[in-house]
């Protein structure tokens, strides 16, 4: 996903349920084209000294998997075609066949002002999972956080969205 431009050196996160109380995630230091164990770090959802070195998702990422059983893999991504698509639509409609089929329209969220987006995006977030029953949303200037059972269909999923970005933005 780092070669397909969804994450930035140093930005986005992706991360994994090891067990009920448990999960793994990228530390804030981590390189996304060269990750490697040491750009990893395991975290209970008891905050501990640990949580210092994780990513600054950290805490959606555990708002997410407590309060959402099929969360299995996290990603939060900035993948450029969407993001930019994000900022002038309210919506996306995808255009091309795989687009459509696999995940058809998706709403944009306004974060409205990102002064304090992180205090709020920890329940936002899991809120709009849960009200929308989605394992995807898009929110207009930030990026992408989905969530998926299965790390090839997550993967999959975010491509295909990226790609019907591209197409519309290109079509326009």
């Amino acid at each position: 996903m780092f070669r397909k431009d969804f994450f930035g050196i140093y930005h986005g996160s992706i991360s994994a349920k090891t067990e009920s109380n448990r999960f793994i995630i990228n530390t804030k230091e981590a390189i996304f084209d060269a990750i490697s164990n040491d750009s990893l770090i395991e975290l209970y959802f008891k905050i501990d000294y640990r949580w210092k070195n994780a990513s600054l998702d950290a805490k959606i990422h555990h708002s997410i998997y407590s309060q959402i059983s099929d969360a299995k893999f996290i990603c939060f991504c900035m993948p450029t075609f969407t993001v930019s698509y994000s900022l002038e639509h309210n919506i996306i409609i995808p255009k091309d066949y795989f687009g459509y089929k696999e995940i058809g329209s998706i709403e944009i969220i306004d974060p409205k002002q990102f002064d304090d987006w992180y205090d709020r995006a920890q329940s936002k977030i899991t809120q709009y999972f849960q009200a929308k029953k989605t394992d995807l949303i898009v929110i207009r200037g930030y990026g992408v956080y989905a969530y998926n059972r299965d790390l090839h269909h997550l993967a999959k999923k975010l491509a295909i969205l990226e790609k019907s970005c591209r197409l519309l933005m290109l079509s326009t």
